[in-house]
């Protein structure tokens, strides 16, 4: 007896066939997109045998509108997701990191009732050194159907997210997505060029042993993110009672899909570096999207005071802190900080352990 192998597009249309009057638009917008995801997963494979490796502009390099070197990567890949994308009938509008506005659907091209925004390629910083890379996508509705969509339109809160979802570019390419009825993780399938569901209902443990953070920044950590980490060091003979590893990758996708698989807590908290900016994850295509793929396995998404999906966006490209992972973890951390906001300042932050120990010095 052969083993059922179950297909994106299958997935997507027996899907579909559970929501009477469904117009066959949401499936072909997600083949769509995992078309897009193919030729990025091709071009990020090849690398330098295509030339793709490297800052776009060389000498001049190119900088997005995040301030941020593009690139060859970004730009290709943020053209293919346009391109990919744009003609397909079911938008009215997209939205990039890689781009300051709103995309407008071209006038020759159909548009349709949804909204896409999406970061092309996460942690393009790892390109060169060929460490996981992906993109990070989320879909809306749009208030004005069949209209150019505006950037009032965009700025819906993570709980009206229709659908989110991750691509990974690693030893295999996978994509993982939402719809709001749980996780499930497809694998592409290179010798047919398919898509195949192999990580149905994904949960994420409510306990971990794992916590992820750029230790580099800990002089800028506010008092609840210290005293966490503090404790996770401290291991057995701390107050967790427990032994933790510590991880950063620093690609997004590959921390999430991590404790996707095997729990953890993920901190990109707010800092004192730049008082300016309340946090360095874009709220619109990294929180949001993460976010509502980590509850929907179970877990949790804070900004470390509130939950991300509530916030009220403001801006297209707005950055919040963002802190997920195993509910318990997450709980325990956003605890923190709520007793931190009230005075209630725990012995354990006057404690030796605290104030003459760092990740990796004594002074």
């Amino acid at each position: 007896m052969h083993q059922k192998r179950i297909t994106l597009t299958r997935y997507t249309i027996e899907a579909e066939h559970k929501h009477p009057g469904a117009s066959g638009e949401f499936s072909g917008l997600l083949n769509s997109l995992a078309t897009a995801i193919k030729v990025i997963s091709n071009q990020v494979n090849k690398g330098a045998l295509v030339g793709a490796l490297g800052n776009a502009g060389e000498d001049g390099a190119m900088v997005n509108v995040q301030g941020e070197v593009q690139k060859k990567l970004d730009v290709i890949s943020n053209e293919v997701m346009l391109q990919e994308n744009e003609w397909t009938g079911y938008l009215s509008g997209m939205a990039s990191e890689e781009m300051e506005d709103v995309y407008k659907i071209p006038d020759h091209c159909r548009r349709g009732k949804y909204l896409l925004v999406f970061d092309p390629l996460d942690g393009s910083s790892n390109i060169d050194v060929n460490l996981t890379v992906g993109s990070i996508f989320s879909i809306l509705r749009a208030p004005n159907p069949g209209d150019h969509a505006s950037l009032e339109d965009f700025l819906q809160p993570g709980t009206e997210q229709v659908c989110a979802g991750l691509a990974l570019y690693g030893p295999a390419t996978m994509l993982v997505l939402t719809t709001g009825d749980g996780v499930d993780g497809f694998t592409l399938d290179r010798d047919i060029g398919a898509f195949i569901l192999t990580h149905p209902q994904m949960r994420i443990p409510a306990d971990a042993r794992e916590f992820a953070i750029n230790a580099s920044n800990e002089r800028f950590w506010e008092p609840p993110v210290k005293r966490y980490v503090e404790e996770c060091l401290a291991g057995k003979t701390g107050p967790r009672g427990k032994d933790f590893n510590m991880r950063w990758v620093a690609s997004l996708v590959a921390e999430t899909f991590r404790i996707l698989t095997r729990g953890g807590i993920f901190m990109y908290p707010k800092d004192s570096r730049d008082p300016s900016k309340s946090g360095r994850l874009r709220l619109m295509y990294e929180a949001n999207p993460i976010s509502f793929m980590i509850e929907q396995a179970g877990g949790a998404a804070t900004t470390g005071r509130e939950r991300v999906m509530d916030l009220a966006p403001t801006d297209l490209h707005q950055r919040v802190p963002l802190v997920f992972g195993s509910k318990n973890e997450v709980e325990r951390l956003t605890h923190y900080h709520d007793e931190y906001a009230r005075g209630k300042e725990p012995d354990t932050l006057k404690s030796p352990l605290f104030s003459t120990r760092s990740l990796f010095r004594t002074q």
